[in-house]
């Protein structure tokens, strides 16, 4: 008997077992990886037989079906349950009492316990409440490197940024894009949130961005920083993609030498044949920091008022965290698990490091979980403009940054 339903029999999650319920799951991941993972848990949950998965994906990713999603559930249409990231991004749903209370269940089963770092639980939780289930550790400081890229350039494969710098001639001679990133403005935030930690240290981003300290962003540091990304965007100039997938997919046909994107990239080359270390590289905090961020994905449940509805929202929360799970998913999305107790001996070359990392200790909170949406935003504006406005110096945009952070929440 799960642990689920162990509750339900001594009545601490339920009064009585309702009807099986068809359960709509709204969610953004539509790429290859991401879909393979993400029907491999609804195949999982379907098989226990009780409640149903009904496929509620939203494709364009986060930034358009977040808004959806949230208009969604502001507007009396609720889904069964919704991913969000982890951060602050449902704190007013939750404050309206919009989501459901999973404290009971998370208490009888432990997830204090099991969760880790326990920083992914306490995103969830809510004056002493737990609202949401942590699905996955994803971190973004991740530089993804093509082996066929660098063999056709006649270079050798890098190991650490300044490396990849270097040998960004060569990569261009050969007719290669040396840096692959979307037009997409998460995609040119995240790098430079990225190049933050990698190139300005831990010290540095967490006076910036947990202490909200504006002389550390206009420091002599974080101007390093922006020399770094200014020579990214120049790197960066050829890739005529939108989407993160498509960039990912220019390092996988060699047509780029690399991608600064989260881990979630793996998913696109399990998809693709490539076996890591062998056709692909990767370098946790671009081979100079190697610290990862410890955000990614959790799942709420919109308060229903039909009994059946919340007992099958419990039950996918208690199937989403589950041991079994977490290793099928995990695997598949080349994210980390949320739980240290479960065989990842199936692992690839890159999840290891990013477990060696994480076992270490070697991690900081997501920047969502530190940062309020709106100072996020406008970071965000920020790099969109400085990205492609060659005409903005390092030095204007480090002066733009440092006043966000004087009056970031």
């Amino acid at each position: 008997m799960s642990s689920f339903w162990k509750l339900v029999a001594l009545g601490a999650v339920m009064p009585a077992a309702a009807s099986a319920a068809d359960l709509e799951i709204a969610h953004w991941w539509t790429s290859g990886g991401e879909a393979a993972a993400v029907s491999e848990v609804a195949r999982m949950f379907d098989e226990r037989g009780e409640h149903r998965w009904v496929d509620g994906a939203i494709a364009g990713g986060s930034g358009t079906a977040r808004p959806i999603i949230i208009s969604r559930i502001l507007g009396g249409d609720p889904m069964a349950a919704t991913q969000l990231n982890h951060g602050r991004q449902a704190e007013e749903l939750i404050e309206a009492g919009l989501m459901l209370d999973l404290t009971e269940l998370a208490e009888a089963e432990g997830w204090r316990d099991i969760v880790t770092p326990v920083t992914l639980l306490d995103a969830c939780t809510v004056d002493g409440r737990v609202y949401c289930v942590p699905m996955n550790i994803h971190s973004w400081q991740w530089l993804w490197l093509s082996h066929q890229a660098f063999e056709d350039a006649g270079v050798e494969v890098p190991t650490n940024w300044e490396e990849f710098v270097a040998a960004a001639p060569a990569l261009e001679e050969a007719g290669k894009v040396p840096l692959a990133v979307g037009q997409q403005s998460w995609q040119s935030n995240g790098t430079f949130n990225v190049m933050s930690i990698a190139l300005g240290g831990l010290d540095l981003w967490r006076q910036v961005y947990e202490e909200k300290d504006a002389d550390a962003a206009a420091s002599a540091g974080m101007a390093e920083v922006f020399a770094g990304v200014d020579v990214a965007r120049r790197l960066s100039a050829g890739s005529n993609v939108q989407d993160w997938n498509q960039a990912t997919n220019m390092v996988i046909t060699g047509a780029a030498g690399g991608q600064i994107m989260g881990d979630w990239a793996q998913g696109e080359f399990a998809i693709a044949g490539l076996v890591a270390g062998e056709d692909y590289s990767c370098l946790p905090g671009l081979g100079v920091n190697e610290v990862i961020s410890t955000g990614g994905d959790a799942f709420y449940f919109p308060v229903n008022r039909d009994p059946a509805i919340r007992e099958g929202q419990l039950a996918l929360a208690s199937h989403l965290i589950a041991p079994d799970t977490q290793v099928a998913f995990n695997l598949r999305k080349g994210s980390l698990p949320v739980r240290t107790d479960i065989d990842m001996g199936a692992a690839n070359d890159c999840m290891k490091r990013g477990l060696e990392i994480l076992t270490r200790g070697d991690t900081v909170p997501d920047l969502a979980m530190v940062i309020s949406p709106d100072t996020q935003g406008q970071i965000e504006d920020l790099m969109v403009e400085f990205w492609n406005d060659f005409s903005m110096t390092p030095e204007d945009a480090q002066a733009r940054f440092a006043s966000i952070i004087a009056s970031a929440d």
